[in-house]
């Protein structure tokens, strides 16, 4: 038996895995392994399982997740996300949907400081949908958009997608950040085109909130100074080359606490729960990309990847096709895979064929973090669908019949980003970092 038929069948072993519900952080390298132990004997198997292990949890680089998820539970727990949505609240209330506008507006802002999309729509949902409900609003339309508008979360830097991402292909973490400021003020953007077209035809869907004066705007402005000072400092200093990303996540991590010090949002007993939460997470994420290690180390001893590089260019496809096809494969396991899952099994796949077509690396991130956030609100899995549903109860099939219309904007976002390519790169292209 050949090793590209050992990896076809270490595959399937792995898809078999994840449907008996074991873990994808354990279900990586336990295939991986295996896969090893059969192409090259146990000592070859189990000596790269510990390495590959080892190299990860004492990996300084890889500081960086912990320090931006850090930074992320702090700003949760200090309300900088809650403020965001006070302030874009009195700005957009008044409008047609404007508790839904501003929803997708606080998500943009807290995205800022959290690179997590279900806190950022767990965040946003707390403080968005009871005022939603209040002015009754409907269910399918305000369960439907703080759904969706978490994935903006992952978009707007610091992103924990990016740095996975950014580990994976070995493209700078600093970049892929800026890449997503334009992709996702695009998606925001288009959501609210949605939410405008939505009440349009069924104004009772979203009813007017109270107007406020000028003043009172103007005033509200100073909700989302911490946001804004925070990712100015953390991102500015990032981009300009004053620190590292681990330094950049730190920075905003102690930034948060700062804050939530001055602003009397942080005690004792939230200050433990953001830490533990922050570390929970990092030990998630770091078991996750050190399982994917074991499962790529197996994958190249397997040549299955370039196997698969070499199928796929000899389907004499033009590079459009070919990038379809990876479109496709995403889409269709973001239905099934949550989001980080997904990057690290079929980022390793597919990034070899796409750069050997002369895809830019840093395009393509932008458009696989798009493609994961499609994953956040379609069924069977949809985690932002779940998050919402346990929040408020509303069933499952209204989430998502109401998350449809910002489905069709993430596709639009996706289709655009591949025509104008220069909007994920524009940016990156002009920082020296």
């Amino acid at each position: 038996m050949t090793p590209v038929d050992i990896g076809y069948i270490c595959l399937g072993m792995l898809v078999v895995t994840l449907f008996t519900g074991i873990p994808i952080a354990f279900a990586l390298p336990l295939v991986g392994t295996i896969g090893i132990y059969w192409m090259s004997g146990p000592e070859a198997a189990f000596s790269m399982l510990i390495r590959d292990f080892y190299e990860v949890w004492t990996s300084y680089p890889l500081t960086v997740i912990t320090m931006f998820v850090l930074m992320g539970s702090y700003a949760f727990a200090v309300g900088i996300g809650s403020r965001s949505y006070d302030t874009c609240h009195k700005v957009f209330g008044h409008m047609p949907g404007g508790l839904a506008i501003a929803a997708v507006a606080a998500a943009t802002a807290f995205g800022a400081v959290c690179g997590s999309a279900a806190a950022t729509a767990a965040t946003i949902g707390k403080v968005t949908l009871p005022e939603m409900r209040r002015y009754a609003y409907k269910d399918s339309l305000s369960t439907g958009i703080v759904a969706s508008a978490g994935g903006i979360g992952i978009l707007i830097p610091p992103s924990s997608v990016f740095i996975v991402y950014g580990v994976i292909t070995e493209q700078s973490i600093g970049k892929l950040f800026i890449s997503g400021i334009g992709p996702g003020l695009l998606l925001a953007g288009l959501f609210t085109v949605a939410i405008l077209i939505e009440c349009y035809y069924d104004p009772a869907i979203a009813p007017r909130g109270p107007r406020v004066s000028m003043k009172t705007k103007l005033l509200s402005l100073v909700g989302i100074v911490d946001a804004l000072v925070l990712f100015g400092v953390t991102m500015g200093g990032l981009f300009s080359g004053w620190f590292t990303p681990t330094q950049a996540g730190a920075i905003g991590a102690g930034g948060a606490l700062i804050i939530g010090a001055v602003t009397r949002q942080l005690n004792w007993q939230n200050f433990l729960a953001a830490t533990k939460e922050g570390v929970v997470i990092s030990c998630m994420v770091l078991s996750l990309i050190a399982g994917a290690t074991v499962f790529g180390h197996f994958l190249a001893m397997s040549t299955l990847t370039s196997a698969l590089v070499e199928w796929m260019l000899r389907l004499s496809l033009p590079p459009w096709g070919v990038m379809s096809i990876v479109v496709i494969v995403f889409f269709v396991g973001g239905c099934l895979c949550d989001t980080m899952p997904l990057v690290i099994i079929l980022v390793p796949l597919f990034f070899p064929v796409i750069t050997k077509l002369g895809y830019d690396p840093i395009w393509f991130g932008a458009e696989i973090v798009l493609l994961a956030g499609v994953g956040l609100v379609t069924p069977p899995v949809g985690v932002n669908a779940f998050i919402i549903n346990g929040m408020t109860g509303v069933p499952l099939e209204k989430i998502f019949r109401g998350a449809a219309p910002f489905v069709a904007g993430y596709a639009l976002t996706i289709l655009i980003l591949w025509l104008f390519p220069w909007i994920a790169t524009f940016l990156p292209s002009i920082i020296t970092y």
